[in-house]
C-alpha cells in the first residue's frame, strides 16, 4: 500500500493516492505498526495533503511529525532534519514568516554542525529562511539586506558545489532576483537611503 501511494503520488494522481494512503496510515495503526513507520505514513500523507493544497492539514501532520522525531531520534538526526526542513516549508506556504524563521534559526546551525555548509539540506533551509524574511510583508529593511546578503552566499555555495545549470541554483538565483526587488520596493516606499555602495 505504501509502494501504491507513493507511485500515484508520483505519477501525479494525488487523489487517488490520498485515499490509499489513509488507508495504509488506518491499518498501520490497527496493527500497532511502530511508531518510526508510523511518522513516515504521516509524513507521506502530508506530502499528499500539500499537493492537493490542503495546507493546514499538511501542516498539522509536518509539526506532528517533526515533534515525533525529535523525541524519537534527536535533533541531529538525518530524519529530524528532513522534517523539520518540511515543517518550515509549509509554514512558509501559510505565511506563518515569524514560526517558520524562528523555526529554521534552530534548525539551520544543527544541519551545518551535522552535514556542513555545503549540504544540499542546509542549502535548502538557508533559502527558506531568505523567503521568511522578503516575503513577509512586516519586513524590515534590515531583514531584507539580511535576505540579500544570505541569498548571495548561498548562491556562491550552489554554484560552487552543484554548477551553474543545476535547478537548485536556478531556484536560487529567482529567490536572490525576488529579495532585492522587495529591498528596492521597500527603500522606494520608505523613502529610506539605500544601502552604501558595495552592499550586496
Amino acid at each position: 500500500m505504501k509502494m501504491l501511494g507513493n507511485g500515484l503520488h508520483d505519477a501525479g494522481h494525488h487523489e487517488d493516492a490520498l485515499t490509499v494512503k489513509e488507508a495504509d496510515l488506518a491499518t498501520r495503526r490497527r496493527i500497532g505498526d511502530s511508531e518510526c513507520s508510523m511518522l513516515a505514513a504521516h509524513s507521506n500523507l502530508a506530502n499528499t495533503y500539500q499537493m492537493l493544497g490542503r495546507l493546514d492539514e499538511a501542516l498539522r501532520l509536518r509539526r506532528d511529525v517533526y515533534s515525533g522525531r525529535l523525541k524519537l531520534n534527536g535533533e541531529e538526526n538525518d530524519r529530524t532534519l528532513g522534517a523539520a526542513y518540511n515543517y518550515a516549508i509549509s509554514l512558509v506556504d501559510l505565511q506563518r514568516y515569524a514560526e517558520a524563521k524562528s523555526l529554521l534559526r534552530r534548525q539551520i546551525p544543527v544541519a551545518r554542525r551535522v552535514h556542513g555548509e555545503s549540504n544540499d539540506l542546509t542549502i535548502r533551509m538557508r533559502c527558506h529562511y531568505a523567503r521568511t524574511l522578503y516575503e513577509d510583508p512586516t519586513a524590515t529593511l534590515d531583514d531584507l539586506c539580511e535576505a540579500v546578503t544570505s541569498l548571495v552566499k548561498t548562491e556562491r555555495t550552489t554554484r560552487r558545489v552543484l554548477g551553474g545549470a543545476h535547478p537548485l541554483t536556478s531556484a536560487i538565483e529567482d529567490n536572490l532576483q525576488h529579495a532585492r526587488a522587495a529591498r528596492v520596493a521597500h527603500i522606494l516606499s520608505h523613502n529610506t537611503p539605500p544601502p552604501p555602495l558595495g552592499a550586496a
